[in-house]
This record gives C-alpha cells, structure tokens and sequence, in this order.
C-alpha cells in the first residue's frame, strides 16, 4: 500500500507536549494519506483523513453567544477517489461503553485488516495487518469514529469528559459528529449509514432517532451487529427472568461447539433450545414453588441436557442459569473456562472451583493484536501521532449514566421504532453470533419482534442474519466473508445472493468431535 502525507508531518501534528489549558487553543489537528488498494477488480485509490476535529457549542439560553469548544473527536475517514458525492457513507462505531472503533475499523470495514485468532488458533506476535479485500470501502465511503474517552477522543483542555459518560450525552455528541463530518465534507446528499456493534447498536439506534428529531436528517440504513436494544432482555436482576430465556439458546449453541451435543447439526440444537425458551421455560419458571420436586428434576435434566451441564447444578440454580458461571461451569471438568464475547475460545481456569468465570478468553486472546496494529497502523501507514494513549477499551468511562431510565429498563427499540415510522425508507441490518454470550441472539430476535412498527416493515425492512461465531464474528473466516458480503448488499439496497446465503459458516454440518482433525481445520 502507497502512502504519500499531504499535510504537516506528524510530528507537527500531535507529538509535541501539551501545554495548559490556559494556553492551549483547541484546533483541528488533521494528517491526509493517499493509498491505493489492489483488488481482483482493479485498484480502489483512496484518501484517508486521520485526526481529532473541535466540536462547537451553542450556549444554552436566551441570549445568543459564539460557539464554544467542548469535544476533541477522533476519527479517521476513507473516501474513495474520483467518485460522486452522493455515494454512501458510513459512520461506525463500537460499543462498551469505553470500546474504541478499532474492533469494527480493523477487523471487519477498513481497507486493512489485522491478522488475528480464531478460536484454538492463536496468532503469536509479531502481529501483522493484511490488505482487506472485502473492505465495504469499496462500496461506501466510511468514517471510523471514537465515543468520548475512548481512542483519542478527549474533551477540550480545561473540560471534565463525564458530561458525555451516558446515554443521551453520547448520543448527542456523535450525531453533532456525523452533522460536522457532512458540513466539513459537502456530503449532505449522501445516503447516510450507521453501523455499531454491541452498546454501539444501543448508540446507533438512539443516533438515528436523534438526527431525525433534532435534526431532520434521515439515515439510510442502520447495520446493527451483536445487537443489544433493551437492557431489561440481558441484565441478570432479582425478579428478571428475561434474560434466563434468551440466554438458554446461545448456552445451547455454545455447549454444541464443545461437542456436548455430538453427531448433531447446530441448527437442529438451536431450534430446539428456542422452542424450549419459547414455550416451557417461561412457565416453569413462573411456577416457582409450585412446582413439585419430581416435575423440578425433571426440567433440570431437560435444560442439562440442553446447554451440556449437569442437571443438579441446574437445579441447585433453580433453574436460573446466569451467563458467567454458565461459562466457568460447562467445561469445569476439562479445568478450562469459556469465553464470553465468543463461546467458541477457551483459556485454563485460575481457580477450578470459582463460581464464575474472572477472566474473558475471547477478549484476552483477541485484543492484543489490535491494540499492536492499531498503535503502528496510526502512526506508519496513516502518519498520524499524539502523545496521547489510545484507548482501546476504557474503564474511564464509567460511571455510564442512564438518568434518563430511572425505574425502567434501559432500551432504545423504541428509538428503532420510531425511526422506522419517521422514515418509510430508512432499513435495518442485523448480524448476530450463535456463540455471542455477550448479547445473546434470542433476546434480539424478541425485541425487534415486538417493535411498535407494521408487519410488512418488519418483513420488508429488517434483515436478519446469523453467523456460527461470537460477538465479533468477523473473527471467523467463513463469517468475516459472509457478513461483509451482506453489508455489502445493505449498502447497495440489493437482495440477498443464494452466494451470500451460504458463506455464513457451517451451521447446517454435523460437528466434529473435539480435536478431531476436522474441528481443527474448522477452527484455523
């Protein structure tokens, strides 16, 4: 890849140190690249704008005064060369709270991608980045942003980042970013994308309400990967059986990638689990106490055999099996514990008979490539530098306000919705991951059923797809391809491909038994 700066060196940019708030003036602070990328097609010659931009305020009141600096946001832009600017663009972001966009930028959208592990095959250091062939660059023009605090997204010096740390907060901020981007770039008739994966889906949802309402600007689409749209389907609370329901099918699934369903196809165990969540679970957990000792042991043995665990343990649980020590029990005996982000990857157990997992194998495993090629990628092949730490997952985040929810379930379907009833051109794309135990795909698949929306938009508007991999599911080969080749068809207002269809993984193939030859071809 060919990279000619065409502004300031980097140094000038971002490595020298920062003086006081006092004497610091807020500025843009931006470096342009020019690369080329080869495809089997030809080349995609492309500019690259890497960099923070000042955000600018109105002050509240009645009397009208100057903007004012509040937030230094990071992004970096690729836009195609030698196109229209009415060609889409897309706005991605991760989720956390206090995740950068280097999961979405590098692993699945940018033009580069980072070499990285899939599950009982890690990559060893030194890690590298890859041209990414699939980029969705070559169907949109795309703008990879950084949440406050995260990245190198800070607010202007002198100023404290809480005030952006919630829900509302954030929401405002980043639709303020898409506005600027769209004034700064005369790309007001572009048809707008957003794209988020996991809390960014939560983001995503409540942007797109926000820049309609606020704003009257209608976004095209919303990607909405390894989605979670209400809080009250996920979040294990006294008297909230919800999220013992929708997690049952992905335990399910995730007990199949370890061979405790052998022989049998991972659609067959899937479809089983959610007609089980669908229509006994819910009663025999509303019996409670009612129920009699016998009929008690006899849904343990059920959900045992389901989710692959003993079935009194399960009924130790009261049938109430919570996410993490679902994944610090199912291979207990093996001495391993599973991940959460990806049921598929697992890591030895510090203490064996921890009642929960304390540690996420998917995440350990995963994140030290993208923290190394982000770091180098930034500074080598998109000039840019800065004495600031990237952040690529903060816990400075947090506390994360949701003031605005008090005394209710945190959701944005509502958001969704009303976007949808808003804007009768407006679409939605859904990925979700068999072994995402982060957001589990029945409680998706729930929420988006009951949107307050008419039948037809939810069969004519909504496109859901699944991959058999986690929440980042473009971690997996097979699904690296599949999705992007779905987004590319989201993008474009195309119909699916019977190719497409078919890429998403091996869903409807026997599993192999573990450490057979076959299940680690599949797993490379």
């Amino acid at each position: 890849m060919n990279t000619e700066s065409t502004a300031p060196a980097a140094a000038e940019q971002g490595a020298a140190p920062r003086a006081s708030a006092q004497e610091q003036r807020p500025e843009d602070r931006l470096v342009t690249t020019v690369h080329s990328l080869t495809l089997p097609e030809g080349a995609l010659d492309y500019t690259a704008t890497t960099g923070t931009v000042v955000l600018r305020e109105e002050p509240e009141g009645e009397e009208y005064g100057r903007a004012a600096a509040y937030a230094e946001m990071f992004s970096v832009s690729y836009v195609a060369q030698g196109v229209a600017a009415e060609r889409p663009v897309v706005f991605a972001f991760n989720g956390g709270p206090g995740a950068s966009t280097v999961w979405l930028h590098l692993g699945l959208f940018g033009p580069r991608r980072v070499d990285t592990a899939d599950a009982g095959s890690p990559v060893a250091p030194p890690y590298r980045l890859l041209d990414n062939h699939e980029t969705l660059l070559r169907h949109a023009d795309l703008v990879m942003v950084d949440a406050m605090t995260t990245g190198y997204s800070r607010p202007t010096p002198g100023a404290k980042p809480d005030r952006h740390h919630g829900l509302e907060a954030d929401r405002d901020l980043i639709a303020a970013f898409v506005i600027d981007w769209l004034t700064r770039n005369d790309r007001w008739t572009s048809p707008i994308h957003l794209a988020g994966e996991s809390y960014g889906t939560t983001r995503a949802s409540a942007v797109a309400a926000r820049l309609m309402d606020r704003y009257y600007v209608a976004v095209a689409g919303i990607a909405l990967i390894s989605p979670v749209l209400d809080f009250g389907t996920l979040r294990f609370t006294a008297g909230n059986d919800r999220p013992y329901v929708h997690y049952l099918p992905t335990y399910a699934a995730i007990a199949h990638a370890h061979g405790k369903h052998s022989g049998r196809l991972l659609q067959d165990v899937v479809d089983e689990a959610e007609a089980f969540a669908e229509q006994e679970y819910p009663g025999l957990l509303a019996a409670g106490l009612r129920l009699s000792p016998e009929q008690k042991q006899e849904a343990a043995a059920r959900i045992g055999a389901l989710i692959g665990v003993d079935p009194e343990w399960v009924e130790r649980a009261d049938l109430r099996i919570e996410h993490l020590a679902f994944l610090a029990e199912l291979l207990r005996k093996e001495g391993l514990v599973t991940g959460r982000i990806d049921g598929r990857f697992t890591a030895p157990a510090g203490d064996g008979n921890a009642e929960k997992m304390d540690s996420d194998p998917s995440i350990d495993q995963l994140a030290p490539a993208y923290t190394a090629t982000i770091n180098q990628y930034l500074r080598t092949e998109l000039d840019y530098s800065t004495d600031v730490v990237y952040e690529i997952l903060s816990g400075r985040v947090h506390p994360w306000s949701y003031k605005e929810f008090e005394g209710r379930a945190v959701e944005v379907a509502s958001d969704l919705a009303r976007v949808l009833r808003k804007s009768p051109h407006t679409r939605v794309f859904v990925a979700h991951g068999y072994h995402d135990a982060a957001t589990p795909f029945h409680a998706s698949e729930y929420v988006l059923a009951q949107l307050a929306i008419p039948r037809e938009d939810y069969a004519e508007r909504i496109r859901i797809e699944y991959y058999e991999a986690g929440h980042m599911m473009y971690c997996h080969e097979p699904s690296r391809v599949a999705i992007s080749r779905h987004l590319e068809e989201f993008v474009a207002g195309a119909e699916p491909t019977a190719e497409a269809e078919t890429e998403a993984g091996t869903a409807g193939t026997p599993d192999a038994e573990p450490g057979s030859p076959e299940s680690d071809a599949e797993d490379a």
